[in-house]
């Protein structure tokens, strides 16, 4: 009992009561900034494993960004990484921060399909789908519905059978082993449905996504509802996006 009171006293209260306002550590990253400042942009552009970085101007793709956060460190008069976690969008494009722009993310609601918000505004229900992921992402959908996030006070909750599902969430790059079996659990989801990407292998292939080993067609063939950036995306990242995507802001 005592010891049990000491980590109340140390770690504080661990449940957070508002998802859409919560603060987190400075070590965190999340949406970065890219100033203005003249760098070598050949150099940069370089640095990127995964080619996230464009130059002309300065451009950072999050769909495509590990967050490792070696641009910052070689670059940090260039580029700095915020602690803004509502990053997700319905829109591919806007996941793209460019020089000289310091404005945030969000999902368009005028994209947004109407009958997202008329069907699924006070409850979603998920299936979740680890299309060849490394169980990081996977790892923070689980924590988005512990005790201190609690997404399932919004009504949204992760089911274990498509057909009791409203939509789809994937993590992974898609693997070609996995390609039919995610396209069997997305026929099973009865309309209306939404699709949603979660995490930087999920969106763009991550450093996989070049490789002879991934399938990625099922994406050619439906539009995507929402993209949640990340390696791995954070709780507050996963909450907020999908708030945004289902709930008309007051």
């Amino acid at each position: 009992m005592f010891d049990n009171v000491k980590i109340v006293y140390h770690q504080g209260k661990q449940y957070i009561p508002d998802v859409t306002t919560a603060k987190v550590p400075g070590i965190f990253r999340g949406r970065p900034v890219i100033s203005s400042e003249k760098v070598n942009d050949a150099e940069l552009v370089e640095l990127c494993p995964v080619e996230a970085i464009s130059a002309g101007p300065v451009s950072i793709d999050l769909g495509k960004c590990t967050f490792c956060g070696e641009c910052a460190r070689r670059f940090p008069e260039k580029i700095k990484f915020t602690t803004d976690y509502k990053i997700s969008t319905n829109q591919r494009e806007l996941l793209i921060v460019k020089e000289g722009e310091d404005h945030p993310i969000s999902v368009n609601s005028e994209t947004v399909r109407a009958e997202i918000r008329r069907v699924f505004g006070k409850s979603l229900k998920l299936r979740q789908v680890s299309a060849g992921g490394d169980n990081s992402c996977e790892m923070e959908l689980n924590a988005s519905n512990n005790v201190q996030f609690d997404m399932s006070r919004f009504g949204i909750d992760f089911v274990a059978s498509p057909r009791h599902a409203d939509g789809i969430v994937i993590t992974g790059p898609i693997t070609e082993n996995m390609a039919i079996p995610l396209q069997i659990c997305y026929d099973a989801i009865p309309e209306p449905k939404i699709i949603v990407l979660v995490g930087t292998d999920a969106i763009s292939g991550g450093i996989l996504g070049n490789s002879a080993a991934i399938d990625r067609s099922f994406l050619d063939k439906y539009p995507v509802d929402l993209y949640i950036p990340g390696n791995p995306a954070h709780p507050l990242t996963i909450i907020n996006g999908l708030l945004d995507l289902t709930r008309k802001k007051k």
